[in-house]
């Protein structure tokens, strides 16, 4: 089982979690990173292929963590367009769609066989959706969307698999498309979560940026990284906060920490 913990504070390390990240301070190489980077696609559409539609578990949290997918409507049966910035094979958008038929959605991802996993969803639908393949940080959205016509955008573990550098291009380009007054929601990893600290040695690439196994990259962000990324690129902050959850498992009498950044950014 899972529980939130009270108060919205990053979380404290332990002495032991605080000399393993202090020891780690070797860097994965400058010529394995620019492969990183360059195999940053192919990486993603093997793990697909690994795992297919078998991964993550469909996210029927999403409307009860994110009020503002049902408060941001302006009257009670408007049509509210929303985009999934990096929608994976679907885990978060089939569940949006089932519960609330009033919704068109725009959906994307950087892994070619996720968006065709998407396609052949039973549940996917092109009068409801519109699907297409997209690297956020050089394809422009409006080869696929209107300028300034989306009520919402979700970004939902998304950004974490892109590397910093190239963050601010991701957060450029949905801004064209966002309607002026709506919002970006947005959760992904927070520093110290309980995946940043199980990463072994030699798996960093740097500040709070690893490597996992498979090629596929992660980073865990804090509150204020976050709050200067968005605000660089003409977004105002509404809610910026970390969220820390324990996860118990019973039978091996683990209590894992997990730490999350749940944020809202407006478009003025």
């Amino acid at each position: 089982g899972a529980f939130q913990k009270n108060g919205h504070s990053a979380r404290v390390l332990s002495p032991e979690e605080a000399e393993k990240l202090a020891k780690d301070q070797v860097l994965v190489s400058e010529f394995k990173q620019l492969k990183l980077e360059k195999e940053a696609q192919k990486n993603w559409d093997l793990f697909y292929k690994r795992n297919s539609t078998n991964f993550f578990k469909d996210r029927h949290w999403t409307t009860r963590e994110f009020q503002e997918l049902k408060a941001c409507r302006e009257f009670a049966d408007q049509k509210l367009i929303i985009l999934e910035a990096g929608c994976g094979v679907g885990n978060c958008l089939f569940p949006l769609l089932e519960e609330d038929l009033n919704i068109f959605a725009y959906a994307c991802d950087f892994s070619p066989r996720a968006v065709e996993y998407v396609k052949k969803n039973a549940l996917y639908s092109t009068e409801r959706c519109k699907v297409f393949q997209c690297d956020l940080t050089k394809d422009d959205l409006l080869d696929n969307i209107p300028a300034d016509s989306v009520d919402v955008v979700t970004l939902i573990f998304v950004l974490s698999a892109i590397h910093p550098d190239k963050m601010h291009l991701v957060l450029r380009n949905i801004y064209k498309v966002l309607k002026p007054g709506k919002c970006v929601l947005f959760r992904d990893y927070g520093v110290y979560d309980h995946a940043m600290l199980r990463f072994k040695s030699g798996s960093k690439l740097g500040e709070n940026f690893y490597v996992r196994q498979d090629g596929t990259r992660s980073y865990f962000f804090t509150e204020e990284f976050l709050s200067q990324l968005f605000k660089a690129e003409g977004y105002e902050q509404v809610v910026n906060e970390y969220v820390q959850r324990e996860t118990v498992n019973r039978k091996e009498d683990l209590c894992v920490p997990r730490v999350f950044l749940q944020s809202k950014f407006q478009k003025p």
